[in-house]
C-alpha cells in the first residue's frame, strides 16, 4: 500500500461517521497525538510494536470496520522503518515484480484462516475444560447429602448443631485491579474485553480498574509496573526491560497465598 493511502482511509471512515478524535478517544483510551500520527502516518510519533497494532484494532472496532483487513492494510502501509547507515532514508528499490503482491494478499488470507480456526478450536478446548471442573461438583453435592442426613436427624433432639458456614469463593464477585509504576512505560490494560487504559504511565502514578471477570495487562516494560489484584500481590509480568503480557481472573485469586500484598 502506497504511503498516505492507509492513513487517508483511517480518516475518511471516520469522518463519514461523523466521528471526532475526542470521540474516540474518549471512548478507547488511545491519546489523540496517536490518533493524529496513524491518521498522518507519523510513524516516529507512534510507540512502535504490539501498541500500534493494537490503536489500530480498537479503532476499526469502534468505528465498526473489519480489524484484521485493516491491520493487514496498516501492515502494508508501515513496513519495516529501518533507516539507512548514514541517517539518510535508503535509496527506491527498482519496482517489485507483478506477482509480490499477489503472494502477500495470499499469505494475509492463510494467516486469517489460520487464526480463525485456531480460535474456535482453542474455544473448543476451554469449553471442555469448564465442564469438566463443573461436573465433579455437581456429584459431590448428589452424594455428600445423604450421608449427612441421618447424622443430623439423630443429634438434633440432644445437642442443637449450627450450620457449617458457608465457604468464601473466589469465582464471584468484581475484580479490582491496582498498577504501580516506579518507571516510566507505556501500558495497555483490557477489563472484559474492553480497553480502559493505553497510554505512557510515569514512574510514581497508580492506577484502580475495574472487572467483573478478568483483566489484560501488557507493559513495554515488565519489570517497571506492579500489579495488585483485590489486595493481593501478582507475580512480574515478565523479565525486566522486556514487554510482556498477563491475564488475570478470579483464578488466580485462589493461587495467590493472603496476606502477600506489599506496600
Amino acid at each position: 500500500m502506497a504511503k498516505g493511502n492507509f492513513g487517508e482511509r483511517l480518516k475518511r471512515e471516520r469522518e463519514l461517521r461523523e466521528v471526532s478524535l475526542a470521540e474516540i478517544t474518549s471512548a478507547t483510551r488511545i491519546g489523540p497525538r496517536f490518533l493524529e500520527a496513524l491518521e498522518n502516518e507519523d510513524w516516529e510519533k507512534l510507540p512502535g510494536g504490539v501498541f500500534n497494532r493494537g490503536f489500530v484494532r480498537s479503532i476499526a472496532r469502534y468505528l465498526g470496520l473489519n480489524e484484521e483487513v485493516l491491520l493487514g492494510e496498516y501492515d502494508l502501509a508501515h513496513g519495516p522503518q529501518v533507516p539507512s547507515p548514514n541517517g539518510q532514508p535508503e535509496a527506491k528499490e527498482s519496482p517489485s515484480p507483478r506477482w509480490k503482491p499477489a503472494i502477500v494478499l495470499l499469505c494475509a488470507l492463510v494467516l486469517l484462516v489460520a487464526i480463525v480456526v485456531g480460535g474456535f478450536y482453542l474455544r473448543r478446548h476451554f469449553a471442555a475444560r469448564h465442564s469438566a471442573k463443573q461436573t465433579p461438583s455437581a456429584s459431590v453435592k448428589t452424594t455428600t447429602a445423604p450421608q449427612q442426613a441421618p447424622s443430623i436427624i439423630a443429634t438434633s433432639a440432644q445437642v442443637p448443631v449450627s450450620p457449617p458456614s458457608a465457604p468464601v469463593s473466589v469465582d464471584s464477585g468484581p475484580l479490582d485491579l491496582l498498577v504501580s509504576a516506579h518507571a516510566a512505560t507505556h501500558l495497555l490494560v483490557v477489563a472484559d474485553g474492553r480497553v480502559v487504559f493505553y497510554d505512557e504511565m510515569h514512574a510514581g502514578v497508580s492506577h484502580h480498574f475495574e472487572a467483573e471477570d478478568n483483566f489484560e495487562v501488557t507493559a513495554a516494560d515488565s519489570g517497571a509496573v506492579l500489579l495488585e489484584l483485590n489486595g493481593q500481590a501478582m507475580p512480574a509480568i515478565g523479565q525486566p526491560g522486556s514487554s510482556g503480557t498477563m491475564k488475570l481472573k478470579h483464578d488466580d485469586l485462589r493461587q495467590a497465598p493472603r496476606g502477600n500484598t506489599q506496600h
